[in-house]
């Protein structure tokens, strides 16, 4: 009976801490929104009032119903699809080679003589000034846009995932040697997981490069995306098409970093510094 009370009180307990975990989540949420909410409120108050131009700034209202008739029309996952196709594609292919190359480069010392400084230099060249050139060299076709994509995912997780192997304890490999493990088990069983924080970090932020050369290649030269619409809907002054290419993309890249937030929490439990 007194095992059965303590085991009784411990499930009591672990309930009243899951329940204070999900209400701590529900105001955490609640507080995100108070900021955007207010914004969107006072937004409209002073567009309903005359003081905000409908040209140069459309009310909230206004954005809505033209976000509403791009949907219904399909012109929105006309633009919609393509813009997600050369982001994704475009990060694919940049954040393998900045995965592949990261692993090398911190994995081999004479790899990183022969090629970390010559991407350390290339990194800090702004993506602005090479988008001519790819331009001059590739055109304004789908090649051009996913390459200059590609280029912008790549350094960020190039740069996390180096910066991780290195910073992986040494009595770790130590180890690795005295189980035996191979060059690709040391990869896959160690180095990989150990530097998994960083990894995560790199891929957001490749994400986000990601999407910022997607606005410019697609706001330079293209015929579809959403930065098209954008560039189209300026041309006619039609400000609520605006705004809703800019939310839309605002959108994107929050729901593909919400994405990566829920892989941390599922990935790194174990660890303690994460949970702090």
């Amino acid at each position: 009976m007194k095992m059965s009370t303590q085991t009784i009180a411990q499930n009591k307990a672990i309930s009243i801490k899951k329940m204070k975990a999900q209400l701590t989540n529900s105001y955490s949420i609640w507080r995100g929104l108070t900021l955007p909410v207010v914004v969107l409120f006072l937004w409209q108050l002073l567009s309903s009032l005359g003081i905000l131009s409908e040209q140069l700034f459309s009310s909230p209202l206004l954005i809505v119903t033209r976000f509403i008739e791009l949907v219904q029309s399909g012109e929105m996952a006309k633009h919609l699809q393509i813009s997600l196709f050369r982001a994704f594609l475009g990060f694919a292919i940049g954040g393998f080679l900045g995965l592949l190359i990261g692993v090398i480069v911190g994995m081999n010392k004479r790899a990183e003589e022969y090629l970390n400084p010559s991407i350390q230099m290339l990194r800090t060249v702004p993506l602005l000034v090479i988008t001519p050139l790819f331009i001059m060299w590739l055109g304004f076709g789908e090649l051009s846009k996913i390459l200059l994509i590609a280029l912008g995912a790549f350094f960020p997780l190039y740069l996390q995932t180096f910066l991780g192997i290195r910073n992986v304890d040494k009595k770790l490999y130590d180890v690795a040697q005295i189980l035996e493990y191979s060059r690709i088990e040391q990869i896959t069983k160690l180095m990989i997981p150990a530097s998994l924080p960083n990894i995560l970090l790199g891929i957001r932020l490749a994400l986000s490069a990601a999407w910022m050369c997607l606005v410019v290649a697609e706001l330079l030269g293209a015929d579809r995306g959403v930065g098209f619409m954008i560039q189209d809907a300026r041309s006619f002054m039609q400000t609520d098409t605006v705004f809703v290419g800019i939310i839309i993309f605002a959108l994107a890249g929050k729901i593909s970093d919400s994405i990566v937030r829920f892989l941390e929490n599922r990935l790194l439990k174990w660890q303690d510094s994460f949970k702090a």
